[in-house]
């Protein structure tokens, strides 16, 4: 799962101009490919620090900051799979005016940083129970679309 998409991207970017040095310049080979490594493990690094760092309360936090109908709704979430999947239950059901049902209803989660880092699926009609995957598994089970992950998200979304 990456949390920090721009991290991923300059990685990627690394990777391409030390490619295209390397096919270049092959007396700088060893040079550029010790670089690549090193940054590559840094980049790592940052992301398995931040990954660590993510807590229930960043989870339920991510809830209101990425749709308005979670607001004043007060999440509390459980670890399934750390960093992963979480299992959230709200206080008070989400309010929208069309919404009778919120079974298999999907909505995406924004990080503190703005951006939507996963989504939720309801699990019950009265939209008490929801479970929530962050990144790629966010992607894999559906919640939102691979282009919508790590998208700048300033406000919460209404509709």
């Amino acid at each position: 799962m990456t949390l920090f998409p721009e991290l991923a991207e300059l990685g990627d970017r690394l990777e391409r101009v030390c490619a295209a040095n390397l096919a270049a310049r092959p007396r700088r080979a060893r040079r550029m490919l010790l670089i690549a490594v090193v940054v590559a493990a840094v980049l790592g690094g940052a992301a398995a620090i931040a990954a660590e760092q993510l807590s229930t309360s960043d989870v339920e936090h991510s809830l209101p900051a990425g749709t308005a109908v979670f607001i004043g709704t007060d999440p509390v979430c459980t670890v399934v799979e750390k960093d992963v999947e979480y299992h959230c239950v709200l206080a008070r059901p989400p309010f929208h005016e069309w919404a009778q049902d919120w079974s298999n209803a999907k909505e995406e989660t924004v990080d503190s940083t703005k951006h939507v880092n996963g989504g939720c699926v309801g699990l019950s009609s009265d939209g008490l129970e929801w479970e929530c995957y962050l990144g790629q598994s966010a992607v894999d089970h559906g919640t939102i679309d691979q282009h919508f992950l790590g998208q700048y998200a300033p406000e919460p979304a209404h509709g």
